[in-house]
């Protein structure tokens, strides 16, 4: 298997939010700013980082019929992890982010990931696979926040840019976040389509 391929996957072409369309409650939720999509980004990527690692490590040793339950014992260790974490160091993130960092136990890109790859796959696959399915995770929800706060609130990271008479209260709400969330699918397809087209060419 291609490892670069495997990398890039994640990035673009299988991108879970704007391709598989999977974990869409939480990254909708939270991307009312830029700094809580980064830190939702850096979290999930922790998490399915450390769980692709122990799964395919220990993926020889654990019985197929109790699998599930494993893996989610796996996934919830690292959840709490990160957890505890924000709220030691991190509390204003953490208040923002607020129930959506445990619910990262249950979110089918982590569950999905681990049981259709990391499950099956070496251990260096799965580090390429994690790394790349955080990555597109994060870049698409950094791209919301931004999109959102900046002509939503008229903030980038808290700071004023945009005077607040010029703002669009709407994408604050949530049917903003859906609006932006489909702008970005529309452009995924878009640039699925000219890779396609180039990788024709060849």
């Amino acid at each position: 298997m291609d490892k670069i391929n495997i990398f890039k996957n994640g990035i673009l072409k299988e991108n879970p939010l704007l391709i598989l369309n999977i974990g869409l409650c939480s990254s909708l939720a939270v991307t009312t700013a830029l700094a809580n999509g980064l830190g939702m980004g850096a979290a999930m990527t922790f998490v399915l980082l450390m769980s692709e690692i122990m799964i395919s490590a220990f993926r020889k040793l654990i019985p197929n019929s109790i699998r599930i339950p494993v893996f989610i014992i796996i996934i919830a260790s690292f959840t709490t992890i990160v957890d505890l974490v924000m709220q030691a160091y991190l509390p204003a993130l953490s208040a923002g982010l607020g129930v959506f960092i445990p619910l990262i136990v249950v979110n089918c890109i982590i569950m999905g990931r681990v049981e259709a790859f990391a499950s099956k796959q070496t251990l260096g696959n799965a580090i390429l696979d994690a790394l790349g399915m955080g990555i597109g995770y994060t870049w698409v929800l950094a791209a919301i926040s931004l999109v959102r706060e900046l002509f939503g609130a008229g903030t980038i990271l808290g700071a004023q840019i945009i005077p607040e008479e010029y703002t669009i209260g709407f994408l604050k709400a949530p049917p903003g976040g859906f609006f932006v969330f489909a702008i970005m699918v529309c452009i995924g397809a878009a640039l699925q389509k000219i890779g396609k087209k180039s990788e024709g060419g060849k």
